[in-house]
């Protein structure tokens, strides 16, 4: 595994950019330099993050969800094991 996060990430199973082995390890993220910890998926590439909107849920579970344009930095928060 390289040491750079990748380019989009998502922690929902049902998306083709979740990766259990990056999120098992450990991915902060830094959005217009402030950290957030209810990120739900983010693309550096294109500059977004999905934020949870509150305790709020969809009629299918999931959490809403806000999506908010700026600068994303993801990083690993563990070193590698």
């Amino acid at each position: 595994m390289s040491d750079t996060p990748p380019d989009r990430l998502s922690v929902n199973p049902n998306s083709p950019h979740y990766d259990e082995a990056v999120l098992a390890r450990g991915v902060g993220i830094r959005f217009k330099g402030v950290e957030k910890t209810n990120v739900e998926e983010y693309c550096v590439s294109e500059g977004w993050v999905r934020l949870s909107a509150g305790k709020a849920l969809d009629r299918s579970g999931n959490p809403m969800t806000v999506k908010l344009k700026g600068t994303v930095e993801p990083y690993f928060r563990e070193e590698p094991v």
